[in-house]
């Protein structure tokens, strides 16, 4: 079984959406072993999205993951990582396949309802920021 970090965020907290999720993560045979609400803090945010300081949209995005309370978890499947990126869909959910979390959630690129691990090694790393104690 593959584990992946995902984060339901702020936009889809404030509409009540996190349920929805959960029920598509755990139909696709994705199952949260972790889970935790909490609001991003400041320093929590700029550390977890450091790799984009600089870029125009690393500030927005840092204001709007402290905006509110977010969904937090680990989840656990066969081919965890591609299938909840599959899920998610594309960050524009303009270009995003229908019937994904983000074709019919999002709003715009920025307010995109869901963060998931792209790849193995951004996986170990996001879960260990989050759950340092978590043994795989």
């Amino acid at each position: 079984m593959e584990q992946t970090l995902s984060i339901i965020k702020p936009d889809a907290v404030k509409k009540h959406l996190i349920g929805d999720i959960l029920v598509r993560f755990e139909k696709a045979g994705l199952y949260p072993v972790k889970l935790q609400m909490m609001t991003l803090t400041l320093s929590q945010a700029e550390s977890f999205y450091a790799e984009h300081h600089g870029r125009d949209f690393y500030q927005p995005l840092v204001d709007f993951m402290t905006s509110g309370p977010s969904v937090v978890m680990i989840l656990e499947g066969q081919d965890a990582i591609k299938r909840n990126r599959q899920l998610m869909g594309s960050t524009n959910p303009d270009l995003a396949e229908p019937g994904t979390i983000r074709a019919d959630h999002a709003e715009s690129t920025r307010l995109n309802c869901v963060h998931g691990s792209d790849s193995h090694e951004s996986a170990v790393r996001e879960i260990n920021f989050f759950f340092a104690s978590h043994q795989e």
